[in-house]
């Protein structure tokens, strides 16, 4: 079985055909990397030096019917052999497929995104869920003529309800469908949060130069009523790691997962209205509302910049780019009656990070933080990785932002499952940006000239 688990993280791998090699820890970094869900934060009653601790999220395994563990457990498991690899690109074809998920069979139509030497497919499905299945777990399949079409929010809600226990309701709003089981005053205010966003992060974008597609696929948002349930259902789908987290967005599923941060579902009886002022009051009240409300910004910001074709998921997108668009459009304004202001302002949680950071910051800093993802992953530099990947995306949209578009729009051309080695990473941006001892100079001058 674990043979099998490995098997299926070489599907993900893209290189020569018929080339076989050795699966080894460095190749679970790569991969990991590659379809991270969002790298979160840890709950805000951590210390401040802490708050940031990335805890990356390894979402190999599909939600189906019935939720399938993590294919890789454990770090440690030594290398096995494994077959022949990704061959590359086929052009995206339609087809009608049955295969197994657990105990359980799925037969639904499908986007083939990726397709490799041994059968092995990516399938993009009607309610935007990314599959990775191996050739054997394929029972039947054939191409069909008609394009394949997007799920409604009636039929993502009719089908994704049947994985919850019972309780749980709808909220839909323009592109939005928020399943929950908490006060509906509280989802009526982050569906208003979130269709704000929504309208600002599009006209910022059009504004700059770059046209992004409509969501092809419902946006779904699931909201439990506390951290506890939460757990429950965060935990089967990316393990351990939930319980350190306040939310995430799942790349693989496409799906935003969070709780009730104000904790008034618990709080009021049975029966009694909760009013959408009332939840705001409660979240704007809370020590931590601006770090509250930005994380549910953060989140989403995620989900709409691989749904408007900004990013393209499971692509080799550095995490810098990645958490550093998050950071930027998801800064609060806690004066704003809705809690949550206008785009481009100085995200101050980040600036203190980074200016605690810069006493002890190395040269090779910059360098390091381009060309991988590794300082994410260590709990020693997460917190200096993420403020520095706010100073850096906030420094290149505010003076270099037809560069910083350009290079966005190369990040476009990026094909799911990827892979960058440093030194291209590195070229790519010294082609945008130009070289990085100079470029470094700058950022530092004008960061620490903000106010």
């Amino acid at each position: 079985m674990e043979v099998k688990s490995h098997a299926r993280l070489s599907m993900w791998k893209m290189s020569c055909p018929r080339r076989r090699r050795r699966f080894d820890l460095g190749d679970t970094h790569r991969i990991r990397d590659s379809v991270i869900a969002s790298v979160s934060r840890l709950p805000y009653q951590a210390l401040p030096s802490i708050r940031y601790l990335a805890v990356a999220v390894l979402v190999l395994w599909s939600v189906g019917p019935q939720l399938s563990p993590p294919l890789l457990a454990d770090d440690s498991v030594p290398g096995v052999e494994v077959g022949e690899e990704a061959v590359g690109n086929v052009a995206v074809r339609t087809v009608q497929i049955e295969f197994k998920q657990g105990e359980a069979s799925v037969s639904t139509v499908g986007e083939v995104q990726r397709e490799y030497a041994d059968g092995s497919l990516l399938l993009l499905t009607p309610d935007g869920q990314l599959w990775t299945l191996l050739h054997d777990e394929i029972q039947s399949i054939h191409d069909i003529d008609e394009p394949m079409q997007a799920a409604t929010s009636k039929e993502i809600y009719e089908q994704f309800k049947e994985q919850l226990p019972p309780g749980f309701s709808v909220h839909k709003t323009r592109h939005y469908v928020m399943v929950y089981n908490t006060s509906p005053a509280y989802v009526q205010w982050a569906g208003e949060l979130f269709e704000g966003q929504y309208s600002r992060f599009y006209n910022y974008w059009k504004s700059h130069g770059i046209k992004l597609d409509e969501p092809r696929f419902p946006l779904v948002a699931l909201v439990f009523s506390d951290k506890a349930s939460y757990s429950r259902y965060a935990t089967h789908e990316i393990g351990q790691s939930a319980e350190s987290m306040i939310g995430y967005y799942n790349m693989k599923t496409n799906r935003m997962v969070s709780y009730d941060l104000t904790g008034v579902d618990g709080s009021v009886p049975n029966g009694r209205r909760v009013t959408r002022t009332q939840i705001v009051k409660q979240v704007l009240a809370q020590p931590q509302a601006e770090r509250t409300v930005s994380t549910i910004v953060h989140e989403a910001v995620h989900q709409l910049a691989f749904n408007s074709g900004l990013q393209v998921r499971l692509a080799a997108n550095p995490l810098w780019v990645c958490e550093g668009l998050a950071m930027f459009f998801e800064t609060t304004d806690i004066g704003n009656t809705r809690g949550w202001g206008a785009i481009g302002k100085v995200n101050y949680h980040n600036y203190v990070m980074f200016g605690k950071y810069l006493p002890s910051r190395k040269p090779a800093s910059l360098p390091e933080l381009i060309s991988d993802d590794s300082k994410f992953r260590d709990s020693a530099t997460a917190s200096q990785a993420y403020p520095e990947s706010w100073a850096l995306t906030y420094f290149l949209m505010m003076t270099r932002n037809k560069d910083f578009v350009a290079y966005m729009k190369s990040m476009q051309q990026l094909p799911p499952l990827g892979e960058t080695s440093p030194r291209e990473r590195i070229d790519l941006f010294k082609q945008h940006f130009g070289e990085l001892g100079e470029l470094d100079q700058d950022f530092l001058r004008y960061v620490t000239r903000l106010r």
